[in-house]
């Protein structure tokens, strides 16, 4: 079922509030995809998903690249029979107020802190469709 991302309706964002693990995936250069579990995070206001990581990590690797246009990818959570999946342009933020934000958006999704990490990233995902079954 299509939703909007910017106006999901409130069982599809009710999904979304709760404690789940998610799996993120990335294009490989060679165009395979990589899919790794993660922790996310959903703005519909602002038309963003969030997952922090480590800079070096290959899902970040395969973020970047992609270059300056992003890369297409899709994050999903899957609870039995609901799912939602979000799809968009990922980018690599490595500011420390947008790292800041995506840390306390994790942290209030997830119910704790996560571990510290010097070089921490968000891969920021610009949401272009979301589909599921809340």
């Amino acid at each position: 079922m299509a939703i909007d991302p910017r106006k999901p309706d409130e069982s599809y964002l009710s999904f979304w509030r709760e404690r789940h693990i998610c799996t993120l995936t990335t294009p490989r250069p060679d165009g395979s995809p990589h899919v790794v579990a993660v922790g996310a995070t959903y703005d519909p206001g602002n038309g963003v998903a969030r997952v922090i990581t480590g800079r070096h990590t290959r899902k970040a690797a395969n973020v970047l690249a992609a270059g300056a246009q992003g890369a297409r990818v899709a994050v999903c959570q899957v609870d039995g029979r609901r799912w939602a999946t979000l799809e968009g342009v990922a980018t690599v933020r490595t500011d420390a107020v947008a790292v800041a934000d995506a840390e306390a958006r994790y942290q209030e999704r997830y119910g704790r802190e996560p571990r510290p990490n010097p070089d921490r990233v968000v891969i920021e995902i610009a949401l272009t469709r979301a589909m599921g079954r809340a």
